[in-house]
């Protein structure tokens, strides 16, 4: 068993992260595995030096360990676009000029937020740019424009699944089937790389997944639908699928799930107040 824990170093980490953290290693650890940090730091305007010291400080001082040195997503530019380049050579992906105000137009929408059709990766794209299409002749995907999947190219098997040994938001569990009719109406034509970022959370996650042998995943219930949009590109590029282990959400007193704008429950706070490692297990139910 291979685990990981991948936090982007745009805020302080929280209790959340902690209990992603502890139970993907106590997964790990359990069967004798292997348990990989990873830093998914791709949004280069956000990620910010001292978030990238402190996740590394605070697992540290959680009692958490993994090899060195760890996988980040900003010095594997190079193969995401490789891979992007594969999929617009194989009329996979066309290139998007629409912003989001684009977007809501085409849709009708009379006001932004106001009745959108939305899947696991928001409102779901009109297909206003769909006609650009890779030509044969150009097997370099532009640089000046977003590419979104062709999701009805993406799907062409019709049945899709994954293993979920815990549980989705509304107690999903086990073997979880979709179908190529689900995906398309659904999803939709998701942004696989950004102008200003060369590539997506969606796309660096399922090839770095891949290149480290990861056969766990273990996070938050939050983003189980999403976990659909990550099986059709490993069935797309011929990845294996890991198994899935989404957990329930640490919350507030509110019931809100934690963000990292949340410093009140940033685990920097709970050692400065004295709490240890063993605290905040018990804190998060571990």
């Amino acid at each position: 068993m291979i685990t990981r824990f991948a936090p982007s170093p745009t805020g302080p980490l929280h209790l959340g992260h902690a209990y992603s953290a502890l139970l993907a290693q106590d997964m790990a650890t359990a069967m004798g595995g292997e348990f990989l940090v990873r830093i998914e730091d791709i949004d280069r305007t956000r990620v910010r030096p001292q978030w990238d010291a402190q996740i590394f400080a605070y697992l540290h001082w959680l009692g958490l360990s993994w090899p060195q040195p760890v996988m980040r997503q900003s010095q594997r530019l190079a193969r995401y676009s490789e891979k992007l380049d594969w999929l617009w050579a194989g009329h996979h992906v066309f290139a998007c000029t629409c912003s989001r105000r684009d977007v809501i137009d085409a849709l009708g929408a009379p006001q932004e937020g106001a009745d959108l059709p939305t899947g696991p990766d928001g409102v779901i794209y009109p297909g206003t740019c769909r006609s650009h299409q890779a030509m044969a002749a150009n097997e370099h995907a532009p640089k000046d424009a977003a590419l979104r999947l062709l999701m009805t190219s993406a799907v062409a098997q019709t049945h899709f699944s994954f293993h979920e040994t815990g549980h989705g938001p509304n107690g999903e569990t086990g073997l979880i089937e979709f179908t190529a009719e689900d995906a398309i109406s659904d999803i939709g034509d998701i942004v696989l790389a950004r102008r200003d970022m060369g590539t997506s959370y969606h796309l660096s996650v399922v090839l770095d997944d891949a290149a480290q042998d990861v056969t766990h995943v273990v996070r938050g219930e939050d983003l189980f639908d999403v976990t659909k949009i990550h099986v059709i590109l490993q069935r797309l590029m011929g990845l294996p699928t890991p198994i899935y282990h989404h957990h329930r959400l640490i919350r507030d007193s509110a019931g809100k799930r934690l963000a990292k704008r949340d410093d009140a429950r940033a685990i920097a706070k709970y050692r400065t107040e004295g709490a240890s490692p063993d605290d905040v297990r018990r804190i998060v139910g571990l």
